[in-house]
């Protein structure tokens, strides 16, 4: 399900950052572009509580474009940091009415305060699939003994379990999605990749500074992102085509990847960044060997969050 669209939006700080009129217009965009997986969530947990208003103005969005719910893949999280005092259910109703909406179409299930007890997380959230507010899930940043666990336990229970993966996928960071852990599930069909966080929140863009708030760094290794990013430059001029579009690329052209998130604040930049499909469709193998040399958490536990 999460490959309806080779595309996704992301929610972080994305329909706050922009006018309203300007969000709808790039709804509108997205979706006659068959960009319509949209991951939205309520932010209001653990290192993400923050009061942030970006899952309410993107359901205002969705209703001043114009667009039905059937045209679009919802995509909601459902939070570890304090569960299971805040279990699923009081979450999936806070965040769906948030939105304005009955139904996620999949969740992602992260992240990690104390590891949780495996075994409940994959019942409870089976819960709400057969109750109807979710249709599957997938896990995000999970240690491999905790994902080999849920997919052994839901099969033996007969349970849904994780479909697919949503993890930090770049040019720079590989080694989560490329490791063993994931890599095995990848190679039996069991999960597809949600590459996220391809753009290191602009700094594989050239933005070596960026204001607003970013994902984690794992590794520490973001200062070196930063020194090898101008030379994407001159790697994407080779080709004829942008950084974004290169690095979209990069991401579409690894076979277990089945969406690529991104976010954006101009249609414009949307529009650019659909010429990566092309990209990947003809040059995907020399754009990965071009910058392979670039993969820079080679040495980071890929273990973890």
């Amino acid at each position: 399900m999460i490959g309806r669209s080779a595309f996704g939006l992301g929610s972080w700080n994305t329909w706050d950052r922009m006018d309203f009129g300007d969000a709808v217009r790039l709804l509108k965009t997205a979706v006659d572009a068959g960009v319509t997986v949209f991951d939205v969530a309520h932010y209001n947990f653990g290192p993400h509580a923050e009061n942030s208003r970006t899952d309410i103005l993107f359901g205002e969005a969705v209703r001043a474009a114009g667009i039905t719910r059937d045209d679009y893949l919802l995509c909601g999280k459902l939070w570890l940091w304090d569960y299971p005092r805040t279990g699923f259910e009081q979450q999936l109703e806070t965040s769906l009415a948030r939105i304005g909406v009955d139904h996620a179409d999949l969740v992602v299930v992260g992240d990690y305060g104390d590891r949780p007890d495996v075994p409940r997380v994959v019942t409870e959230v089976a819960a709400q699939v057969r109750a109807g507010r979710i249709g599957g899930w997938g896990v995000n940043n999970w240690l491999a003994d905790d994902l080999d666990l849920a997919c052994g336990f839901a099969d033996r229970e007969g349970l849904p379990g994780p479909e697919f993966a949503q993890l930090k996928y770049s040019i720079a960071r590989r080694s989560m999605a490329e490791g063993e852990c994931y890599r095995k599930h990848f190679a039996s069909g069991r999960l597809v990749l949600q590459a996220s966080d391809v753009f290191e929140g602009g700094v594989l863009l050239g933005n070596s500074a960026p204001t607003r708030k970013i994902g984690a760094d794992p590794g520490g290794i973001r200062e070196s992102i930063v020194d090898a990013s101008a030379e994407l430059s001159t790697i994407a001029a080779d080709f004829g085509v942008t950084r974004a579009q290169l690095a979209l690329a990069f991401c579409l052209a690894y076979t277990p990847v089945a969406n690529v998130l991104f976010g954006v604040s101009r249609a414009e930049q949307l529009t650019d960044n659909l010429g990566a499909l092309d990209l990947a469709r003809i040059h995907g193998k020399e754009v990965r060997a071009a910058v392979n040399h670039l993969w820079l958490d080679q040495d980071v536990n890929p273990d973890g969050t």
